[in-house]
């Protein structure tokens, strides 16, 4: 069985077709998934589908590219993860990507995520792209990693360097494979994989986006994530029930979830 670590569900192109979503997520044997929180004005959605579905997890969380929008305190956050069905803080973290300028705002909010995480034990789903280093560095100045007494969690979509991934890892995080990995062009992130643990490795679609080969192109959706473990398992030259087995294992223990 596989589980999709992170995909967002509630974003209109995939609740108008919830039923469906579900049935191919069955199809192809995800189990669970986890519907990641971008906003808080759209949080009320993303908890409604996990109170109505009992194999769909959610979190709490305000994306580091959503700039005008309401900022989360620590109490928001703190209070909003009070659920037995919120299993996680984020997404959160930096991207100089997209957005240019002074953007201390990301970090501050990045900062706050930290601890709300630390007060309410969850893990934390973190972006980041093109901010490498500050991420790392703010990890470590408020203890993100659990050897600082923090709760670790996931390096979502990762794309960045082995060094980041090590340093991450160090802290007790876990990486998490998106469709990007199957794609042709991607070989440093193909080599990336190749050397990390499969004991630290998670599995996402990150869905509506980044469908995996060979429906890249199109809408992404959960039940798709079974097509990143079997590249996976291509790569690593590994069974591909090891891979589904292991990344299960890895969900489960990560999110303080019984299977």
């Amino acid at each position: 069985m596989y589980i999709d670590s992170h995909c967002h569900i509630n974003f209109p192109e995939l609740a108008a077709r919830m039923p469906e979503i579900l049935a191919k997520m069955a199809e192809n044997k995800v189990t669970h998934a986890l519907c990641v929180s971008v906003d808080l004005p759209d949080f009320p959605q993303v908890l409604a589908l996990a109170e109505q579905y009992p194999h769909i997890f959610a979190s709490v969380g305000v994306h580091p590219d959503y700039e005008d929008t309401p900022e989360p305190s620590v109490d928001d956050l703190v209070r909003l993860a009070d659920h037995p069905k919120i299993i996680a803080i984020g997404e959160t973290g930096l991207d100089y990507f997209r957005l240019t300028g002074d953007l201390e705002w990301q970090r501050e909010r990045f900062r706050t995520h930290i601890k709300a995480s630390r007060i309410t034990g969850k893990p934390l789903i973190i972006h980041t792209r093109a901010a490498s280093e500050d991420t790392i560095r703010i990890m470590r100045e408020e203890g993100a990693g659990v050897a600082d007494g923090g709760v670790a969690g996931v390096m979502h979509c990762f794309t960045e360097s082995l060094e980041v991934a090590k340093a991450a890892i160090d802290m007790g995080f876990y990486i998490s494979f998106s469709g990007i990995v199957t794609f042709k062009s991607a070989k440093d992130l193909q080599a990336v994989a190749l050397e990390v643990p499969l004991e630290r490795i998670l599995i996402e679609t990150d869905s509506p986006y980044l469908a995996p080969v060979p429906f890249r192109g199109r809408m992404n959706e959960p039940g798709y994530v079974a097509h990143v473990a079997e590249y996976l398992s291509s790569l690593k030259g590994i069974p591909l029930a090891q891979v589904a087995e292991q990344t299960t294992g890895n969900f489960f223990k990560l999110f303080n979830q019984i299977a």
